[in-house]
């Protein structure tokens, strides 16, 4: 985790928090959370919620850089924890809805957001089960999804369905700073402050192939980095973010660090942004 506090960049001082110490990943999953890694998960999740919470407290605007959006899991309870009503800005090409006795893989990553808004989790126990939900649903914005065909072979339904402001990769495309303008306006009509996640799935894989899993095609589609940019700049324009996170970048499949280059073109850009 970075806190935008104090070596030079892009106008602002910033503090390298450095890596979350945490223990060796299993592949088993666990009985707590029927979740693969868990042991791992659970000291992520406390440990990102404490640095969360002890940076925005100290007036600070907390970066966070994940492998995936299982970060979120800290990241919210940390903020409704030390702030209490904190909205969220989700931007992803999944809706990450998936319930636990469905997951095929175990992966925290595609439940998140199910769990933070108490849609899904019914079968949890232990410590994380008395943290959620963290989330009310009129104060988080999806944008970008596209991942309808594979939620349907589950039987998993939208979001939309549920209420929660949402709009397709489709629509996020046609008019990239008007929707994120809109998206931060649903939020601060319930909640002043709100926290921006991005996973870079959300971007077209022949914009950015380091994402996913090698050897397996990514649903076609998604944002270029041009409508990604203008979605994160308007976001930000819109006042009242407390922080934001990134999460997915397979180095493995990006051999030559072309895409390395263009996220951090992306995190000069949104933080010039934040001046």
């Amino acid at each position: 985790m970075i806190d935008v506090e104090a070596e030079c960049f892009a106008g602002h001082r910033v503090t390298d928090g450095g890596d979350l110490e945490l223990p060796a990943p299993t592949p088993e999953r666990g009985a707590a959370t029927t979740l693969i890694n868990e042991p791992a998960l659970l000291a992520m999740i406390d440990a990102l919620s404490e640095r969360i919470g002890t940076a925005v407290l100290a007036g600070r605007f907390p970066v966070v850089f994940g492998g995936d959006c299982s970060s979120l899991l800290g990241t919210m309870c940390g903020l409704r924890d030390r702030l209490g009503s904190v909205g969220l800005v989700f931007i992803d090409g999944h809706e990450d809805t998936m319930p636990l006795d469905v997951s095929e893989d175990g992966e925290a990553a595609n439940t998140e957001i199910g769990l933070l808004l108490g849609v899904t989790g019914r079968l949890l126990t232990g410590p994380l089960a008395s943290r959620l939900p963290a989330l009310e649903r009129s104060m988080l914005a999806v944008l970008g999804p596209r991942d309808e065909a594979w939620r349907h072979q589950f039987n998993v339904g939208s979001l939309r369905d549920h209420g929660v402001w949402l709009r397709s990769v489709g629509e996020v495309a046609s008019r990239p700073a008007a929707t994120a303008a809109e998206s931060v306006r649903h939020i601060r009509s319930v909640a002043d402050r709100w926290w921006l996640h991005v996973d870079l799935d959300v971007l077209d894989p022949l914009e950015f192939r380091a994402q996913g899993l090698p050897g397996v095609d990514d649903e076609p589609g998604g944002l270029t980095w041009t409508e990604l940019s203008g979605v994160l700049l308007a976001a930000i324009e819109a006042g009242g973010c407390v922080g934001w996170s990134i999460a997915i970048y397979d180095p493995d499949q990006d051999p030559d660090r072309t895409d390395a280059a263009r996220i951090l073109q992306l995190v000069e850009a949104v933080s010039a942004a934040l001046s």
